[in-house]
C-alpha cells in the first residue's frame, strides 16, 4: 500500500499558511481594538475640542487605574480558559478592610498588608476547589462573589472615610510628567503591574504554561508543564490584582464602602475580550486588555461629555462586546 504525501512545493505554503493563521488569531483582534480606540479618541477630541488632548488621555488612565489592574488579573484567568466573577466583590471587600482596620488604629502598612493577604487567599481557595474538585469556575467564583460581598456587609454597611495622611497624600497628589501634564500615583502602580504581568506571561515558564493550558491542557501536561499548579495560581493572581485594585479605588475615593465594585467584574471581562483575549483561552495579551480599558474609558468620557444617562455606557459596552466576540469567532474559524 502506498502513501500519498503532499508535494514538496506545497509544504512551504502549508507552513506559511499556518503561521499566517496563528498570527491572525493572536494579533488581529488587539489591532482592531487599538484602531477602534484611536478612532473613538480622535472623534472625541475633534467633537469637543479639548484644550489638552494629552491630558484627556492621561485622565483616562487616572480614572481607570484600578480597572487596569483588575483586567490584568482577569487576563491571567481567561488565558487558561477560566473566569473569575468574584473580583468586583473582592474590590469592595478590600476597600472595607483597609478603611475598617485604619479606623481601628492599625498602622497603615499592616492594614494594606491585610488586604493584600485576604485577596490572594480567597483566590487561592477558589482555585483549589476548581482544580481538585473539578467544579466549573463560573460556579465557584460566583460563590466567591457572594461570600466576599457578604463579608463586606458583615464588617460594615456604612461608608468609612480613610483619614490616614500617607494614603490621602498618595491618592490626592499629582505626578507631573512635563509642563502641566500630570497623572496620579495610582497610574504609576497600574503601569508597574502591567509591565510585571507582561514579563511573567511572555518571559517565564509560568507564563508559557498559562498559554499552554488555554490552548490544550492535555498537551501541556504531556510536555511536563505544571498545569494544575498554574491553574490554581492564576486565581490567586486574580485575587491579588483585585485586592490591589481595591486599594487603588479606596485611595481614589478616600473611603471604603460595601457597595463598591458592583458589576466591576463584568467591566474587567469586557475589557479583556475587547482587547483580544479569547474566552476559550490560550490567546491574548495584557496590553490588549489595557487597550480594552481605554476603550471603555473613552465611552464613559463621551457619555459624560454628552450629558447622557449612565445606562448608555452599558449599552455601548454591550454592543462592542458582542461585536468583538463575533470578530473572535470569525478569526478563529478555520477556512473550508
Amino acid at each position: 500500500m502506498s502513501t500519498v504525501s503532499a508535494p514538496a512545493t506545497a509544504r512551504p505554503r502549508l507552513v506559511v499558511g499556518h503561521v499566517v493563521r496563528r498570527a491572525r488569531e493572536r494579533y488581529l483582534s488587539p489591532l482592531v481594538s487599538l484602531a477602534l480606540f484611536i478612532a473613538m479618541f480622535g472623534a472625541l477630541i475633534a467633537r469637543y475640542d479639548f484644550a489638552s488632548p494629552t491630558q484627556v488621555f492621561l485622565n483616562l488612565l487616572v480614572d481607570n487605574a484600578y480597572l487596569v489592574v483588575l483586567a490584568v488579573g482577569m487576563t491571567f484567568v481567561i488565558l487558561t480558559g477560566g473566569i473569575d466573577l468574584s473580583v468586583g466583590s473582592v474590590v469592595a471587600l478590600s476597600t472595607v478592610i483597609v478603611a475598617t482596620t485604619l479606623r481601628a488604629g492599625w498602622p497603615m502598612p499592616l492594614a494594606v498588608g491585610a488586604v493584600l493577604i485576604v485577596g490572594p487567599l480567597l483566590g487561592l481557595m477558589m482555585g483549589l476547589v476548581i482544580e481538585y474538585f473539578d467544579v466549573q469556575p463560573f460556579i465557584v467564583t460566583l460563590a466567591g462573589m457572594f461570600v466576599a460581598r457578604g463579608l463586606c456587609y458583615v464588617i460594615s454597611v456604612d461608608t468609612l472615610p480613610i483619614e490616614d495622611p500617607l494614603l490621602r497624600e498618595f491618592g490626592l497628589n499629582y505626578v507631573y510628567l512635563y509642563e502641566d501634564k500630570f497623572i496620579r500615583w495610582t497610574v504609576v502602580i497600574a503601569v508597574a503591574v502591567v509591565v510585571v504581568a507582561a514579563y511573567v506571561l511572555h518571559e517565564s515558564r509560568f507564563g508559557r504554561t498559562v498559554y499552554a493550558i488555554g490552548g490544550n491542557r492535555q498537551s501541556a501536561q504531556l510536555m511536563g508543564l505544571g498545569a494544575a499548579r498554574a491553574r490554581v495560581s492564576v486565581y490567586a493572581i486574580s485575587g491579588l490584582c483585585a485586592a490591589l485594585a481595591g486599594l487603588l479605588l479606596a485611595v481614589q475615593k478616600l473611603s471604603g464602602y460595601s457597595l463598591n465594585g458592583i458589576g466591576l467584574e463584568l467591566d474587567a471581562i469586557a475589557a479583556a475580550v475587547i482587547g483580544g483575549v479569547l474566552l476559550s483561552g490560550g490567546v491574548g495579551f495584557v496590553l490588549g486588555s489595557v487597550i480594552g480599558v481605554l476603550v471603555l474609558g473613552t465611552i464613559q468620557t463621551f457619555v459624560t461629555a454628552e450629558n447622557l444617562d449612565s445606562y448608555w455606557t452599558r449599552i455601548m459596552t454591550g454592543v462592542l462586546l458582542l461585536v468583538f466576540v463575533l470578530v473572535q469567532r470569525l478569526v478563529m474559524r478555520k477556512p473550508g
